[in-house]
């Protein structure tokens, strides 16, 4: 333990120092001066597709990436992205009649794709409430707080529980509720869940209201009660209205980042028996992920199905990311060695493959022999600045406490 502890300093630094990077890459590069915002897809070799459309996604997730940024170190240029990415978001994907966010406007601003991707409308949440922090203004909270009551009047599901997942413009339910192509068309998914999750906690620390905590509260017991495989310790994916799995697929970055999610939304709550339900929780999906998703070079395999049978052996970005904080969130929560020394490991994985050091920024992608995947873009609706920044917020402010 002493040995391990001894070396965090140098993780640190090296966190510290990839972090820099990462932030100054979206700066660079993504920055869209002719048409405002965020260039929608940048090829991993640095080629600009002007005419991609821009996601909902990736714009909210720079939003809170440079909020973030600015609010732990304090730099202009930090502050200016995240007032391009408010401008923009505002500007351009809000729709004025009906309410909520469009989930793609063309490379000019103009709606594109207007349904109501609930997964997308936690993400601007979460990147309104982060942007709150930073300017202290009034309107982005209220704008947050606006939000967050229509997910609630029109996505709520008061017979089962939980979250229907689409809608179209006038909120009306999609018939096609895939996130994206390769998700099942059912009502609801483990991953807006989750997410929703993570915005509603953003939004409890700055926004002191009961109805929100009661609602988050809830949402944690319909993960721990319906999404959570209690027989294998990870969570199902895909499910009817009545919380029926339509999957047998096991997500190992979904199951990892779940983890120390739950325990970041249960502690804002100060509810003492849900707490200690949820960090139980997290030890056993960590530790279900160290035993069976992870390689033996420290990365994450993506994808297995019942019984781990793995399914799925590329490594891509953001699993890796999760890893790194999830393994030692185990760690604080169980003080066990193999979830310190499974993070360190994550890490070095990441800094070894995962980070392009040619062109910047991470890879989508490496192969089971770990080599990239230079074909898949390094901007993208679905490539962000996202996991891998707050990869390292998290775990510099966790390595500050060890």
């Amino acid at each position: 333990m002493t040995q391990q502890l001894a070396i965090l300093p140098e993780f640190k630094h090296s966190i510290q120092k990839e972090l820099d990077n990462i932030l100054q890459f979206w700066i660079d590069h993504a920055v869209d001066e002719r048409n405002g915002g965020f260039y929608g897809e940048i090829s991993n070799d640095l080629i600009i597709n002007h005419s991609a459309p821009k996601g909902l996604v990736l714009q909210a997730r720079i939003l809170w990436t440079y909020s973030k940024a600015f609010l732990t170190f304090k730099a202009d240029k930090y502050l200016k992205m995240a007032q391009r990415a408010y401008d923009y978001l505002v500007e351009a994907f809000w729709d004025r009649e009906f309410e909520g966010y469009y989930w793609h406007v063309d490379e000019q601003g103009k709606p594109l794709n207007t349904r109501k991707q609930i997964y997308g409308q936690a993400f601007v949440v979460y990147g309104l409430t982060e942007y709150y922090k930073v300017s202290g203004d009034p309107e982005s909270l209220q704008k947050a707080i606006t939000l967050y009551k229509k997910i609630e009047a029109v996505s709520f599901d008061e017979a089962h529980l939980g979250y229907f997942e689409a809608f179209n413009r006038e909120w009306e339910l999609e018939d096609d509720l895939r996130l994206s192509s390769s998700d099942l068309n059912e009502k609801k998914s483990m991953n807006t869940h989750l997410h929703i999750l993570e915005a509603y906690s953003n939004l409890i620390t700055v926004w002191d209201d009961l109805e929100l905590k009661r609602r988050q509260k809830a949402l944690i017991e319909v993960m721990l009660d319906h999404i959570v495989d209690e027989k294998q310790q990870h969570f199902k994916l895909f499910f009817d209205e009545a919380w029926t799995s339509k999957s047998e697929h096991i997500s190992f970055g979904h199951d990892i980042e779940g983890s120390w999610l739950l325990v970041e939304a249960a502690h804002l709550l100060h509810d003492d028996a849900l707490i200690k339900r949820v960090n139980a929780t997290a030890i056993t999906m960590a530790d279900a992920v160290l035993q069976h998703g992870v390689d033996n070079d420290g990365a994450l395999w993506n994808e297995a199905i019942a019984g781990y049978k793995i399914v799925d052996d590329t490594k891509d970005w953001w699993p890796q990311a999760e890893a790194a904080v999830g393994f030692l969130n185990a760690y604080q929560l169980s003080g066990r060695q193999e979830f310190l020394n499974a993070a360190i490991k994550s890490w070095d994985f990441i800094l070894n493959y995962m980070v392009d050091s040619e062109h910047g920024e991470w890879f989508w992608q490496v192969s089971m022999d770990r080599k990239p995947n230079y074909a898949i873009a390094k901007i993208s609706p679905w490539k962000c600045p996202y996991h891998n920044s707050r990869a390292c917020f998290e775990l510099l402010e966790r390595l500050e406490i060890l």
